[in-house]
């Protein structure tokens, strides 16, 4: 029988459920044992690829084609576990699924369905499917903070799970907050207490209490938690906020014993841990030989979250390569009114990332023009690669208004255009082209240098694609497509001939990248960046 571990969050929203999340999955995967890990939204959304970046965030891409909650990018960077949709669910796709099965007038025998039980057993229902297959330990995460409305039905269920499947299967954790006063200088635990409080009035006693906090907690604060919250002293788990990297997490949780009580209370037959290259892997972030400054000109820079799986391939490439990769967040519309020297100068390398609409394109655009023409690395993922292509086709083939149809339908040079599966599709949710697809890759190129291989799989999410009517004059000019669909039909790389570092990508490559392992192209545009600080440091020696 599958283990379960459900975690809770209170006292304020951002706390770094994903991240615990993942960091106890991993440690367990180190001890020898097969772990899921599922999240629970509870907004009323069937899921997030409909909401806006400074509402949510970044939309996680799975393999499926799953539209996600950017903590499974946290899952899949942390551990070895699979995703699949089963691994994201929102009260709106619970409800969508409990009001289908209505509708179909033959699950709930002429009931009236309510809260309790039917979305409940629902909410089970989703748990038990990651818990059928070959799996030791299942950690659920609910999503929000304890006391929301919304999230009730879902800790509803959880505490339902324990009588269901037996207490001793079961383990609950809860991330609470422990704030330092300033003005007083000290911890406050009465928050902590209330939040654990409002859980046990729900049902559920916490196990564990993960505390983060700015400052450590002393033992009289620790037993005072312990008291209060009726939890053991040394399931009082301290998490103060980590000083380098988020990928110092599981090691603060080590040297608190976590894994150990996990494994103590849910009687698993563990392995011992082995984090050598996990540590070795840190001892690198601690310790780099180098520092960059990568420019990331995007649309939604407000928001820490939006390109967040992109800042952390940046820093796995930075691991790689030995180097402290320091972001400059540039906003698109910035560049449009000041122009590319005065926000882009001085940076080793310039990445353009995803994202729909017009604003900040004519920024984007000029960013590239900066990378193209001074020889600075460049990267471009999903619209960065097609803000590409109409640079080059206004300032090289001299096409002066070659645009998107996305962003302008009159124009008579489309250079990149809306793909034809997409034409009669009027539905916005879950209706792009998502999910992992095959690219074939071409020989001597930079691409196929830093994969080593002729094709790979990469995730996609994208309605609109580069016209093969101008692939020709592209490529007389020195814009290649690199790589393509296996039938040679959708261009999905193109690389710039003539320049030091210059690849755009139609996909996702941040969705496949880990700390020890980084992803290919990540790797190696940071190379070239590294490689671009060095030649100019030389030439600003020299004069």
């Amino acid at each position: 029988m599958a283990k379960h571990i459900f975690v809770t969050g209170g006292v304020v929203s951002s706390l770094g459920k994903g991240l615990t999340c993942a960091s106890i999955g991993m440690l367990l995967e180190q001890r020898g044992l097969r772990v899921r890990l599922q999240k629970f939204d509870p907004y009323i959304n069937v899921d997030p690829g409909t909401m806006s970046p400074y509402q949510h965030g970044e939309v996680y891409v799975l393999d499926d084609g799953s539209e996600t909650d950017l903590d499974l990018g946290h899952y899949e960077r942390f551990t070895r576990a699979p995703l699949t949709r089963d691994c994201n669910y929102t009260t709106g796709k619970i409800y969508l699924s409990v009001i289908q099965k209505e509708r179909e007038g033959r699950y709930y025998e002429g009931k009236t369905v309510q809260v309790i039980p039917h979305v409940t057993d629902e909410i089970k229902a989703a748990v038990h499917r990651l818990a059928e297959e070959d799996v030791d330990v299942v950690i659920t995460e609910i999503g929000g903070t304890v006391g929301d409305i919304e999230g009730l039905p879902f800790l509803e269920a959880i505490r339902q799970f324990a009588i269901d499947e037996g207490r001793e299967n079961c383990l609950y954790i809860h991330l609470t907050l422990v704030p330092y006063l300033k003005a007083a200088a000290e911890l406050k635990t009465k928050p902590t207490q209330h939040s654990v409080g409002m859980l046990r009035q729900i049902g559920i006693q916490p196990d564990v209490l993960i505390c983060r906090c700015e400052q450590p907690i002393p033992p009289e604060d620790r037993e005072k938690i312990a008291l209060f919250c009726n939890v053991d002293r040394k399931a009082v788990i301290e998490e103060r906020d980590r000083q380098f990297s988020i990928y110092e997490v599981p090691l603060s949780l080590v040297n608190h014993g976590l894994d150990e009580i996990l494994v103590k209370r849910l009687r698993l037959k563990a392995g011992p841990l082995d984090l050598s290259e996990w540590r070795e892997m840190v001892e690198r972030i601690k310790n780099p030989k180098h520092e960059l400054r990568i420019a990331v000109v995007g649309k939604y820079m407000k928001h820490r979250d939006a390109y967040k799986s992109v800042y952390e391939a940046l820093d796995h490439a930075g691991i790689a390569n030995h180097a402290r990769i320091l972001v400059v967040r540039v906003e698109a519309e910035d560049i449009e009114s000041r122009g590319a020297e005065a926000t882009l100068g001085g940076v080793d390398g310039i990445l353009v990332p995803g994202g729909f609409g017009m604003r900040g394109i004519e920024g984007k655009i000029e960013a590239i023009r900066y990378a193209r023409t001074n020889g600075i690395p460049y990267f471009g993922i999903c619209l960065g690669m097609q803000c590409a292509v109409i640079e080059v086709a206004r300032d090289v083939l001299g096409l002066e208004d070659a645009n998107s149809t996305e962003f302008d339908q009159t124009t008579d040079h489309p250079v990149i255009g809306l793909m034809p599966e997409q034409f009669e599709i009027r539905q916005r949710g879950g209706t792009m082209r998502l999910g992992s697809w095959p690219c074939a890759l071409a020989p001597e190129s930079r691409a196929l240098a830093a994969y080593s291989a002729d094709r790979i799989d990469e995730r996609h999410r994208h309605r609109y694609e580069f016209n093969n009517a101008y692939r020709q004059a592209f490529q007389e000019i020195g814009l290649v497509a690199t790589g393509t669909s296996p039938d040679g039909q959708i261009v999905e790389i193109v690389e710039l001939i003539d320049h030091p570092w210059f690849v755009a990508v139609q996909f996702h490559p941040e969705f496949q990248s880990k700390p020890t392992a980084a992803h290919p192209l990540f790797r190696e545009f940071v190379a070239a960046s590294l490689r671009h600080r060095v030649s100019r440091d030389i030439g600003a020696s020299a004069s």
